[in-house]
Formats: structure tokens, C-alpha cells, sequence
């Protein structure tokens, strides 16, 4: 409140009639004002506690104000007061404008200040990020304990894949496809010189197909395959796959296992979003139990760091990264001699060939139009010396006399050639540690026997799985969610990994010649049982095929094999040492193959769908109820 003191209302007076007086007569040269609107009321309340009302151009008055009626002349002070008082009201009066435009003034006066501050308070949460980024890369760049700076690589990437081999090319391709930004880390990129890898079975054909890649076996020399042909004791029986209900392109495929991968890394090095570089990755970038990335070394010796939301390790049998991501149970039960027989016709062409020789299998099957691949199995990790020639006699001597006929020649030939290399077999069961951030995938995650040719099979469906499991994701960020939905991975990929590793394993043991009476019968019975042609034959090769991967089957053709042996035994006349023979049999066949399935996983290999991280969904960001 305002306290005025009045001593005298003369001026007052004056001022207020020279105000009519100004209202009254316009100025002759602008136009008349119109008239004001309501206005707001002042009270000013005087010294002697007696109010003055002013109302400041009422429209209902012609004074811009009114002096209270009940208010006396006896209550104004000294001269002084009514000077400094009609300062006031002049000052007032100058003062007084339209309300709107005082209050759009003011709001618009507020609306500056307003945007000022968010500005600055934007500018401010600005440079934050900005210095939190910076420390994040500087953190992230930082080096050993030498203390030199180290580039940061793989900002803006997916998945980072550890290996460009069969599973790695194939995996940068598929998510490099859906639009993933992958990095791919190769040790090296020059075209691999391997003497396995080589043999693809029509059912790893149809995976190939069905992730786009079918156009890599063309333009190699790549040999169609159909079929097996079974060797034993001078006879022989052919075993077709059932591709009766398949497109006539459908077949196995044989070739140079170099000349497949480069085709693969060519493909998907391609995508505008795949990224392939030489490097030796040599470990997972690891923080509060969730792999960030990988640790690698170029070609140049330059030490860098790849990060990722998503590192897959697909780097080989020899992997150095498993031993963080599952329990490596390898197991080493032969070594595989190669051999590459020029200008050799095999007995049955477009097929493998496997001899059931002493002491284990050998293979023959073509890899280009003028070549044929033959591995001979040697059990055991040790194998006789190359350098002394130990190899080359015991490859005249023993192996030799057991191969049919027609391709002995080229084989000595092959043998004095000199070109001999050797390749531990090894097999490892899938028992992964799921892993926040990081995923184990091909020879580095599962192994098996190579007898069967089934390892690209294995690797090319884990991929469709994968494929499948990430394309309802977009952001991979959510290594916790992430984790746990990829769980089923393991299990969805069960029905046709464990069936082919179990066969694998099975064959094997069962192909391979043992002093053991019972395990002699079972040979031979399997022989005998493939021999018979129809569902005997085309049930186990589809699953050996990889066209008919049902676990269930898979057992029930292994024991009808015993029970098979166990009937040449008994008939026609059964005795008390072919019945103990025929019980042995049997106990020698379950010893084969449970310990295979149980290694597998019996409930996730006959009963995924009881496992719940089989009916898990994709997660949703922000909610993990649903998984």
C-alpha cells in the first residue's frame, strides 16, 4: 500500500480540471480518443488513517480520478508533502497504459527469461554429455600398463564375429543381410588349405539355400554327391540319399574347403554393412560379467579394442576363447591322414566311399573335377612320423591292401608324392555358460567326429536358429534380456546337432574293427543291416544326410542294427556262447551310445519342448516379464 499525504487539494484540482479540459477539446489535428476502457482502482490511504480512493481513468467519470468524499481538507499535511505528492500522481498518471498491453508486456518479458534459461540449461546438459562421452572413450581407449593411447574401434557396430571360416562367413553374411553392422576379425584372410571341411550333405545344402548363400559351391569345381558307397571285406553296397521329394539341385557337395570359405567372405565383405579386417583377436573385452567386445592385434601389430552389444566367438576347433564362454570337454579320438589322388575314377562316382578297414575307416571323395580327397583314419593322437617315412610305410603296408582295386594305384602314387598332412579329430559336446554379451558358435562351440561329414550341416543350422532368434530384435543393448532369450538357442538347435553328433560319435565306434567278439558282430550287422536296402538303408542316411534329423529315429535304427546282429547269431540254431555273444552285443551297443546322448543332453534332445527356454519370446525393451 501506498501512504500519500495531501496538504492542500488545490492542486489537485487544477490537475484535474487541465485533465477534463484535455479530454474535452481534442487536438485539431489528430482524431478523437475512444473512449477507455474500465480501468484498475488505486486506494491510497492517508496519514490520518482515512482512505482516498482513485480510480484511474474511469470511464464513468471524466477526472482520470476522484477524490474521496469522506475524506477532509483538516488531514493534509505541510507544503512540502503536497509537492512531493503531486509528483506522484503526475508520475501515475504518465504511467498508466491498457492492462493487455502491460500484461502481454510482462508475459512476453517472462517468455524471454524463460527461453534464456532452458537455453542455458540445454547448453549445459550438452557439454555434460558431451565431457561424459569423452571420458567414456577415453576410458575405453586406455591402454595396458604401459600407459600408450590405444584406438578405439567398432563404434556403431552390432555384432562383432571372431573368425571367417565356414560359421563366421556364413553368420556376417546373414546378419550383415538383416541389416545388422557386423565386424568380422579374421587371423587370416588368405584362402584356407584345409583336408576337412570339404564334404557339405544335402541337408547343410538346404540351410545354404535357405540363408541365400547356395551361389557359393558354383564357380569352385564343386562335385555333386549322392550317395555312400560302403566297402567291407571285398564287398560293397551303395546307399543313395532319399531326394525323391527334393528339387533336382538338391545334393551333398564336395569341394576344395578354401575355395568354399573365400566365396563365403567375398560375399559377405559385399554388404555395405559388413566390415571384414585381418586381425588376431587375442581376448574378450570383459566389465562386471558382461563381454563388451575383443581385444585384438592387426596386421600391423597395432593393439585395438572392437566393442559391440553382441561378440560372437566362431573361431575353429583351436579356439583360445572358449574356455571363458563353456566347459571344453575336447576329446581327441584319431587323426586323419590326407591324401589328394589325381586323375583317379572312383568305383561309383558322385559318392563318398568308406572303407571299413583295420583299424578304423578311410574315406575317398571327389573335391574338384581331377581330384579325390582320401583321409585314413589312424586312432589315437599319434600318428607315425612324416619326416622319417614312417608314414609312407605304414600308408604302403597296411592301408594300401585294403583299398579296392581300382584306386590302389593312384593312391601309392599319392603316397610317393610326398604330400601327406595330418589333422587331429576332435570332439567336443555343446556345454555352453551363457555369457551377457557373447555367444559360441561352429568347431568352437560343438565338435564331433568328421567321419560323417556333418560339421558344416551342424554350423549352417545353428545359424538359421540364430537368424531366426535375433530378427525380431533391433536393439541388442539389453545383454541381461538378451542372455536370457538366447537361452533357447540351445536348445532349439538340439533335435538336428545332437543327431548328427551322436551319429557321428555312434559310427564311429561302430566302424572302426575291435579284437572284441561282440563289437565284431555289431560291424558286421551294420554292414548287413545298411545292405538291405529300403527304410534299413534310406532311414539311417537321412539322418546321417541331415534330411530327417529326429533324434527318436536315430536310436531306434541304431538298436534295431543289435537286435539284427543278435538274430544272425541265434539262427538257425541258437547256442549258449552266441546268446552270451548276443547279450554282449547289445550291453556293447547301449555302452556306444548312451554315453553320446547323455553328453547331448537326453531331455534337450528328445524333450526340448519341456525345456522352458524353449517357449521363450523376444524381449521387450524395458520389460523382462517375458522371458
Amino acid at each position: 500500500m501506498l501512504i500519500v499525504q495531501h496538504n492542500n487539494l488545490s492542486i489537485a484540482h487544477a490537475l484535474a480540471h487541465a485533465q477534463a479540459q484535455t479530454h474535452s477539446q481534442p487536438h485539431p489535428f489528430r482524431p478523437p480518443l475512444p473512449r477507455p476502457r474500465p480501468r484498475l482502482s488505486l486506494k491510497v490511504k492517508s496519514s490520518s488513517t482515512t482512505s482516498r480512493s482513485f480510480a484511474i481513468f474511469n470511464p464513468e467519470k471524466t477526472t482520470p480520478f476522484e477524490e474521496d468524499p469522506s475524506t477532509s481538507a483538516s488531514t493534509l499535511s505541510s507544503s512540502s508533502s503536497s509537492s512531493f505528492g503531486s509528483q506522484f500522481l503526475f508520475r501515475l498518471k504518465m504511467v498508466a497504459v491498457d492492462p493487455y498491453v502491460f500484461c502481454t508486456l510482462f508475459a512476453s518479458f517472462l517468455g524471454f527469461m524463460a527461453l534464456c534459461l532452458l537455453r542455458r540449461h540445454n547448453a549445459g546438459h550438452k557439454k555434460e554429455v558431451t565431457n561424459s562421452n569423452n571420458n567414456l572413450l577415453r576410458e575405453e581407449a586406455r591402454t595396458s600398463h604401459d600407459g600408450d593411447p590405444r584406438p578405439v574401434s567398432g563404434s556403431g557396430t552390432d555384432v562383432v564375429i571372431v573368425g571367417a571360416g565356414v560359421a563366421g562367413s556364413a553368420l556376417a553374411y546373414t546378419l550383415g543381410k538383416d541389416g545388422r553392422r557386423v565386424h568380422v576379425i579374421e587371423r587370416d584372410l588368405t584362402e584356407p588349405d584345409r583336408i576337412v571341411g570339404e564334404l557339405l550333405q544335402p541337408g547343410g545344402y538346404l540351410k545354404l539355400i535357405e540363408l541365400g548363400l547356395q551361389d557359393c559351391v558354383d564357380e569352385i569345381d564343386a562335385q555333386r554327391v549322392l550317395g555312400y558307397a560302403l566297402f567291407k571285406d571285398g564287398k560293397n553296397t551303395r546307399l543313395s540319399y532319399p531326394l525323391d521329394k527334393f528339387h533336382s539341385d538338391v545334393a551333398g557337395r564336395s569341394f576344395h574347403n578354401g575355395r568354399f570359405i573365400q566365396r563365403m567372405r567375398e560375399k559377405a565383405a559385399n554388404l555395405p554393412s559388413v566390415r571384414l579386417e585381418q586381425g588376431t583377436v587375442t581376448s574378450l573385452v570383459e566389465e562386471n560379467g558382461t563381454i563388451k567386445g575383443v581385444q585384438y592385434k592387426t596386421r600391423d601389430g597395432q593393439e585395438l579394442k572392437a566393442y559391440a552389444p553382441l561378440t560372437i566367438v566362431c573361431d575353429g576347433c583351436f579356439s583360445n576363447l572358449r574356455r571363458s564362454l563353456c566347459d571344453p570337454k575336447v576329446e581327441v579320438p584319431s587323426c586323419f591322414v590326407g591324401l589328394v589322388l589325381e586323375n583317379c575314377e572312383l568305383p561309383f562316382a558322385n559318392h563318398g566311399h568308406v572303407i571299413l578297414a583295420d583299424p578304423s575307416p578311410i574315406l575317398f571323395y571327389p573335391i574338384s573335377s581331377t581330384e579325390v580327397r582320401c583321409l585314413v583314419d589312424v586312432p589315437g593322437q599319434k600318428v607315425p612320423s612324416i619326416a622319417n617315412g614312417e608314414m609312407a610305410k605304414y600308408l604302403k603296408t597296411v592301408v594300401a591292401p585294403q583299398i579296392p582295386p581300382e584306386i590302389q594305384q593312384s593312391f601309392i602314387a599319392a603316397v610317393d608324392k610326398g604330400n601327406i598332412r595330418t589333422m587331429p579329430n576332435r570332439s567336443m559336446p555343446a556345454n555352453p555358460h551363457p555369457t551377457p554379451g557373447a555367444l559360441l558358435m561352429g568347431d568352437a562351440f560343438n565338435m564331433r567326429h568328421p567321419l560323417t561329414g556333418g560339421g558344416m550341416t551342424v554350423a549352417l543350422s545353428d545359424i538359421v536358429v540364430l537368424r531366426d532368434l535375433l530378427s525380431p530384435l533391433r536393439d541388442l543393448n539389453d545383454s541381461a534380456s538378451l542372455c536370457k532369450y538366447l537361452e533357447s538357442f540351445y536348445t532349439l538347435r538340439k533335435p538336428i546337432a545332437s543327431t548328427i553328433n551322436t551319429l557321428a560319435g555312434a559310427l564311429y565306434k561302430v566302424f572302426s574293427a575291435s579284437p572284441d567278439q561282440a563289437r565284431k558282430e555289431m560291424r558286421q550287422a551294420c554292414f548287413d543291416y545298411l545292405s538291405l536296402g529300403g527304410t534299413c538303408s534310406t532311414g539311417p542316411v537321412a539322418l546321417l544326410s541331415g534330411l530327417n534329423p529326429r533324434p527318436l529315429s536315430l536310436v531306434l535304427h541304431f538298436f534295431a542294427v543289435a537286435i539284427y546282429g543278435v538274430g544272425r547269431l541265434l539262427l538257425p540254431f541258437p547256442s549258449l556262447k552266441r546268446m552270451w555273444i548276443g547279450a554282449r552285443l547289445i550291453s556293447s551297443a547301449s555302452g556306444i551310445i548312451f554315453p553320446i546322448i547323455k553328453a547331448e543332453g537326453l531331455r534337450q534332445m528328445f524333450f526340448p519342448a519341456t525345456i522352458p527356454a524353449y517357449h521363450r519370446t523376444p524381449p521387450i525393451k524395458g520389460d523382462n516379464k517375458n522371458i
